[in-house]
């Protein structure tokens, strides 16, 4: 049995007769690591704040005005780093420092306890990091996720609507079903116009308007606007070559937002690690000099 008086001045190992004796605690000092990672997660809040105010004020809504977004998400994610870096080197020392003194205990065991304190730390922080600030993360990703399924799909999401997106395919089959050999005269505006959007947009899924769509659509807009038929034609081109433009832009940036989220999300991983790291060796910093002091 653990001599008394040992024990009270040596909470996890006494020595009695020669021989040592382990406490029955654990070895774990939660006050140190739920103070540590309170700091962590303070000092994260302000940098976050920080970094986010710098990012704002580096992008423009103007064209060629602030950063380029591949320059915006780097920056982005070299913030990132830096944030874990200086928070969770603050929150390892700060535990490192609080913890109680091991004594009699070897400093090989004293040095794994540290870094664990400074792991556990950094973990402690890490979660209600991502308590507050999950939202933010969860809806980058989904941006990503998002854009990524849309070109999968076959459509893309941009600026606006494009004409791949307006109507259904099969709408396109019954036209050509009842298509006369000439477009009707006394048809509305508003069937002429929502047949025109399906030829435009069966036109952008295939990648190139059929030669007798295009003759038709030109008949059709020759009949409602009384234009000659090579000005028609020229009509037809021009709002074929506009739709795909329109749909080439919308994947581009579906592809841009793509990449953007998946760099975030490499970024914000190694940020994580480094944090880990950092955090164990300032919490064997700060427990080696809180045992120097003593």
């Amino acid at each position: 049995m653990k001599d008394s008086a040992v024990a009270a001045a040596d909470p996890v190992y006494g020595v009695a007769a020669g021989r040592t004796y382990e406490s029955r605690g654990s070895a774990i000092s939660w006050g140190a690591i739920i103070g540590g990672a309170t700091a962590a997660a303070a000092l994260t809040l302000v940098l976050v704040a920080l970094g986010a105010g710098l990012g704002l004020a580096s992008i423009s809504p103007w064209s060629n005005a602030g950063a380029l977004p591949v320059t915006f998400t780097i920056s982005a994610g070299i913030s990132l780093i830096v944030i874990q870096w200086l928070s969770s080197g603050l929150g390892g020392y700060v535990t490192g420092r609080l913890r109680a003194k091991w004594v009699a205990t070897h400093t090989d065991e004293v040095f794994f306890r540290d870094t664990a304190h400074g792991f556990l730390s950094w973990a402690v922080a890490s979660v209600i990091g991502a308590m507050l600030l999950g939202s933010a993360v969860a809806s980058a990703i989904g941006t990503g996720t998002t854009a990524a399924a849309t070109l999968a799909s076959g459509s893309a999401q941009g600026a606006g609507t494009t004409a791949a997106q307006m109507l259904p395919s099969h709408l396109y089959s019954l036209d050509t079903l009842f298509r006369g050999t000439k477009p009707e005269a006394a048809s509305s505006n508003a069937d002429a116009r929502a047949e025109t959007a399906r030829l435009l947009a069966n036109g952008v899924r295939a990648g190139e308007m059929p030669a007798a769509d295009k003759a038709y659509l030109a008949q059709l807009v020759a009949t409602r606007t009384g234009v000659p038929p090579a000005e028609a034609q020229k009509r037809v081109d021009d709002a074929t070559a506009q739709a795909k433009a329109t749909e080439t832009a919308s994947r581009q940036a579906a592809d841009v937002a793509r990449k953007s989220a998946s760099v975030a999300a490499i970024f914000t991983a190694l940020a994580m690690l480094i944090g880990a790291f950092i955090a164990s060796a300032a919490a064997a910093l700060g427990g080696s000099q809180r045992d120097d002091y003593d």
